[in-house]
């Protein structure tokens, strides 16, 4: 499903709402794949989604903030159906033995997938602040690139390597 959403028409309090739809979907796609997969030890595959369910959970209160900060409780006018799969990882990727390596790569993509969003969404925005707002959500993306291959990198040898089927 494509988003259903015409940029050039969006105000800044349907720009935040927007992005906090985003969040909360990528946050509970995290939240589903820290369940179905489960927890085995302590940097395994579901405690990589967990932390990233964390960190999207974290930016949506960010965001919901700076709204009622600027627009109060005024009722949102953006629906979630106008999105899917913006930042949220495909829901067949994870799988109950991948490897915290596999995991990070699918925290990795979905970060990215996000700063492709934000930054072909501002060449369709015509509003000057929701255009700062995109760009300022696109660069913490980019943010969030940079501390997902710093976590790549720090991974202990062996982290490549999926688990091996339990009933063995």
């Amino acid at each position: 499903m494509a988003l259903k959403l015409d940029f050039s028409t969006l105000d800044l309090m349907d720009a935040l709402d927007l992005a906090i739809l985003i969040e909360a979907e990528a946050r509970e796609r995290y939240k589903f794949f820290t369940e179905q997969i489960g927890r085995r030890y302590a940097v395994d595959a579901a405690s990589i989604f967990e932390t990233m369910a964390m960190n999207e959970e974290k930016h949506g209160r960010q965001l919901g903030d700076r709204r009622r900060e600027l627009f109060g409780d005024k009722p949102l006018r953006v629906s979630r159906t106008a999105i899917f799969d913006v930042e949220a990882p495909e829901f067949g990727a994870p799988r109950w033995n991948m490897s915290p390596l596999k995991a990070f790569k699918l925290a990795l993509a979905s970060e990215e997938k996000a700063y492709w969003f934000y930054d072909e969404a501002i060449k369709h925005v015509k509003d000057p602040a929701v255009r700062e707002l995109f760009a300022e959500l696109r660069d913490e993306e980019t943010e969030h690139v940079r501390m997902v291959k710093d976590a790549i990198k720090a991974l202990p040898p062996g982290s490549d390597v999926d688990l091996e089927n339990e009933d063995d």
